[in-house]
């Protein structure tokens, strides 16, 4: 989330407020901490805002005052007749954006949850992103976010709204030294590993792994980038899932081949609290 540029137009498709305000609430605060201007499309007063978590002390009232922070309604922005509108949408966003030039803003932030749109109109929904991701990929200021809730929109429409973006945002790294990359998952819980999990990094990735495993029966560690995991990492693995209250387990998602075969060798029997879980491609 935190290499997002002007000129990106991202995806998200999130499973759950917590994975929403990591990125969403991260998104807008950001940009209000850096003076950049922040453009929310959505019927919710500026004090509730969809995945945004207000810092203690903070009045949104005061950005809206300012100009920075622009809350649009649906009827103001992207309403006609009632019905989703392409065009008035595409219209009322390139306005904004000529503003927070006029305005002295050094960037604008749009983002804005298209799930009740993709339900009722989904045609003309793929279309404007189509159109909307042509004006963004140029721009030195406009950066977008746009929001749905997989769990509200067939797959077929998230798969072909996803390939109208050209960046799929998530995210930032909990850990990331160009070796380990250690990232928070939302939808199963848990962390998703990648790269070289060796001795000089145990014990980082114990400290990642027992934070997202606080309050947690049943915690997923997504191995599928993983290409290298030790006797000592799997026993830290072990460890960890002792820890689980009781009954819980600590499920390896996606093993590769060579991963799956150090603990073939072991014997999952005599890795208590470990269970393999789903194969295949994310």
């Amino acid at each position: 989330m935190g290499q997002l540029r002007p000129g990106d137009h991202a995806w998200l498709a999130f499973g759950g407020g917590e994975e929403r305000e990591r990125i969403v609430g991260t998104f807008v605060t950001d940009g209000l901490a850096t003076e950049e201007k922040v453009v929310y499309v959505t019927d919710t007063d500026p004090a509730n805002l969809p995945g945004v978590r207000w810092p203690t002390g903070a009045d949104p009232q005061d950005f809206v005052r300012s100009g920075q922070l622009r809350v649009l309604s649906r009827e103001a922005a992207c309403l006609t007749g009632g019905r989703f509108d392409p065009e008035r949408m595409l219209d009322v966003l390139d306005e904004e954006v000529s503003q927070a030039f006029d305005q002295g803003f050094r960037a604008v932030r749009i983002t804005t949850d298209l799930s009740w749109a993709v339900r009722e109109a989904a045609e003309p929904v793929l279309g404007c992103e189509h159109r909307f991701g042509a004006a963004v990929s140029p721009s030195t200021m406009a950066m977008a976010i746009c929001q749905l809730d997989r769990r509200r929109v067939p797959a077929g429409r998230l798969a072909a709204l996803r390939d109208a973006h050209e960046v799929l945002v998530e995210v930032d790294p909990e850990f990331d030294d160009g070796v380990l990359r250690v990232v928070r998952t939302f939808d199963p819980h848990g962390l998703r590993v990648e790269g070289e999990l060796d001795a000089a990094r145990h014990m980082v990735f114990a400290e990642r792994l027992s934070l997202a495993a606080r309050g947690r029966r049943r915690v997923h560690l997504d191995c599928s980038r993983l290409r290298f995991l030790d006797l000592a990492g799997l026993n830290l693995l072990v460890a960890q899932a002792a820890r689980l209250p009781h009954g819980g387990l600590l499920v390896l998602d996606r093993l590769p081949a060579e991963v799956a075969g150090v603990i073939e060798t072991v014997g999952w029997h005599r890795l208590p609290g470990l269970a393999r879980g789903r194969d295949g491609a994310r």
